[in-house]
């Protein structure tokens, strides 16, 4: 199954993942740890470890770096 992963406020990604593939591998796939996103079908998170079931995802960064606002 080809999937569009879209990275929320980055990048967008066409993925192929086999019928058994995860969320998780979906993520994996565009270079993220399952710990550092959310992932979203049509708008609510599903588990990292749910089989893919649909063509679209958006992906939310949830860790993101930079600079503090107490930093010079």
């Amino acid at each position: 199954m080809d999937v569009t992963v879209e990275v929320v406020g980055e990048e967008r990604h066409e993925v192929s993942v086999d019928p058994e593939g995860t969320y998780a591998d979906l993520v994996a796939a565009v270079g993220l740890s399952p710990h550092q996103v959310s992932v979203l079908v049509d708008g609510r998170p599903v588990p990292e470890d749910q089989p893919v079931e649909t063509d679209h995802v958006k992906v939310l960064r949830l860790i993101k770096g930079g600079r503090s606002a107490h930093e010079d």
